[in-house]
């Protein structure tokens, strides 16, 4: 599998390409040269014979002729000698034979010693009858029983071109031509080896040139899909390849500045998710949540809401659903109702679809908003408005119903006008405490009340608040203490102000405490050099569901009661607006029939001067 896979890359198939290329030009180029040299041999061969011939043919014209021969006579050598001298010596080719035959076809002489037997043996070859008929083109090549190639010439002797006297007969081996031709074959072809070895390592180089930036660019290819852009191709050219390592360096620059921001924006849409105020539910085509945020886990009470449906979630019906996802229904109130003693919480849910384009609505998105805290401030500015109402409709009664009645008659009477005026004085003095006291609340909630800041002797404070009540106290036999850590002396406060928050502290506790009861106002330091001044009593306490709402306006526990105590409903308000301008806090602790402890912790500021509240 391996060595396939070896034999599909490019650079193994650019080689294969390359060597074949070369191979088959060269095995056309050796098909041709070998041919043609080896037709030029064989030509120059047979030329050399053919002339060899006819020149012994034009010699030997005379001698056979039966003309007398000078040169025989003056030697004294008969015919048959004189052409054995000839053929043997005169005209000599390499491994060749030299017969000459007379008119009828014996043979008179032969260049070879070991055919000497043949001379006066007639020659019955078909190229010595040709020639013999007088034609002059008999060539033939054999192959002898020794397996050699040999070349047959056969040329007529003419005498005066007119009568036929004899023949010449040449045989000649071609095995040094052959010889001569394999040599060159061989020498080709060590050359076409030597020549396909250089091709193979040229392939492999001008491979290496192509295949090393395609590989190049494959690692870098495979580095950004995991995500590394920090590599940059080389660019070794101008040619094709190194333009296209160019583009894809400028690609990968473009695709990580891309995913950069994709990727700040994925961590800028996850971080306002993450820290919205509001739940986000996200939830495909088939209303399978796929997304949420940690508030709506938070406001769902649900670790893990992926893969529930919006209906199971919301515990809504298909109806209401189809109903906002289609917009007919602007949104929806959800009920969450808490553990045993806790208020019940109010959601308000918004579905809106999200459109992809020519695929239609792919999802939805839901929003949460808790809505309790909401709901509650409306409460309270309801209740806010009832309960001024109401406490300015009762005055405003009684003043009318005493007024009518002295204009009825009773201020005739010395007596009872007297009492009805004290009546009118009391219920108008009642109104403008009310009056004062939301306007001082106005004040603090628009941070229009400037604090006068100064240096505050803390147990001087406490033991003339002390002392401003010795009257009540003494009146209902309560026992009133102070005590003041010794480390406490002086701290920078407005001191109107936080008179104003411990005279309705000690007021609340003297109303609420029996006769014969005891307060205690202490004050201790804190870490970080914060100072907590408590108001302890032993009164009747507050009950454990009125806890939450004691600082609210105009609540109170037994209202007839407070009423009838001349309070109206807004001083543990007005106290904790003014702790919080100094920056501190108030907290109360109570037990039903054991008492009530409140704190108020402020911070040991040193101003400069004047601040707002």
């Amino acid at each position: 599998m391996n060595g396939i896979r070896f034999f599909r890359t490019i650079q193994v198939k650019l080689i294969i390409i390359y060597v074949l290329l070369i191979l088959i030009a060269m095995q056309l180029i050796g098909v041709y040269f070998i041919s043609t040299m080896k037709t030029s041999l064989t030509s120059t061969f047979t030329n050399n014979m053919n002339e060899q011939a006819n020149l012994l043919s034009q010699i030997s014209a005379q001698t056979l002729s039966n003309q007398p021969d000078k040169t025989g006579e003056a030697g004294g050598q008969t015919t048959e000698e004189y052409l054995s001298v000839l053929v043997s010596s005169l005209f000599s080719i390499s491994e060749a034979e030299i017969q000459i035959l007379d008119a009828s076809g014996k043979v008179l002489a032969t260049s070879m010693q070991a055919h000497q037997s043949y001379i006066g043996k007639k020659n019955t070859s078909l190229a010595v009858s040709r020639a013999l008929q007088g034609i002059r083109d008999n060539e033939e090549e054999i192959i002898d029983e020794d397996g050699l190639r040999k070349k047959i010439i056969a040329k007529p002797i003419v005498y005066n071109n007119e009568k036929i006297v004899g023949a010449v007969y040449l045989v000649a081996s071609m095995k040094e031509l052959y010889a001569t031709v394999d040599r060159i074959n061989r020498i080709f072809m060590s050359g076409m080896l030597f020549a396909l070895g250089l091709t193979g390592v040229l392939g492999i180089l001008l491979a290496h040139t192509i295949t090393n930036p395609i590989k190049a660019l494959t690692r870098q290819a495979a580095a950004v899909a995991e995500g590394r852009f920090d590599q940059q191709v080389p660019v070794l050219g101008n040619d094709e390849i190194g333009r296209l390592s160019e583009v894809f360096n400028d690609m990968t620059m473009r695709l990580r500045d891309a995913l950069s921001a994709t990727e700040e924006e994925k961590e800028k849409i996850s971080s306002i998710l993450a820290n919205m105020s509001d739940g986000v539910v996200a939830a495909d085509e088939r209303g399978v949540v796929i997304i949420t945020n940690r508030r709506a886990q938070e406001m769902l009470r649900k670790d893990d809401c992926e893969g529930l449906r919006l209906t199971d979630l919301f515990g809504m019906e298909e109806a209401q659903l189809a109903g906002l996802h289609k917009g007919s229904e602007q949104s929806a109130i959800l009920y969450h109702v808490q553990d045993e003693g806790e208020e019940e919480e109010l959601m308000r849910v918004t579905l809106t679809p999200i459109h992809r384009r020519d695929q239609g609505i792919s999802g939805t998105i839901a929003v949460l908003q808790d809505v309790t805290e909401q709901e509650r401030l409306e409460q309270s500015r309801r209740e806010f408005v009832a309960n001024v109402s109401h406490e300015l409709r009762t005055p405003l009664t009684t003043i009318k119903s005493y007024a009518e009645a002295l204009d009825d008659g009773a201020m005739d009477e010395r007596e009872l006008g007297q009492r009805f005026v004290g009546v009118i004085r009391n219920e108008t003095e009642r109104m403008i405490r009310l009056v004062t006291d939301l306007l001082h609340l106005s004040r603090l909630d628009s941070n229009q009340a400037t604090l006068r800041r100064q240096q505050t002797n803390v147990p001087d404070m406490l033991e003339e608040v002390a002392d401003r009540f010795s009257f009540q106290l003494r009146k209902k036999a309560i026992r009133a203490s102070v005590r003041v850590e010794d480390s406490i002396t002086s701290m920078w406060l407005d001191r109107d102000q936080i008179d104003q928050v411990l005279d309705n502290l000690v007021s609340n506790a003297i109303k609420y405490t029996l006769d014969g009861g005891r307060i205690e106002i202490a004050a201790r330091r804190l870490e970080g050099a914060s100072i907590a001044i408590s108001v302890k009593d032993t009164g009747i306490g507050i009950p454990k569901r009125d806890l939450g709402r004691i600082f609210d306006r105009f609540y109170r526990v037994d209202k007839a009661r407070s009423r009838n105590m001349g309070g109206t409903g807004l001083g543990l308000s007005i106290a904790r607006e003014i702790v919080k301008a100094h920056g501190g806090s108030i907290a109360l602790d109570s037990e039903l029939n054991e008492g009530t402890t409140v704190t108020v912790v402020l911070p040991a500021a040193q101003p400069s001067g004047g601040e707002s509240a």
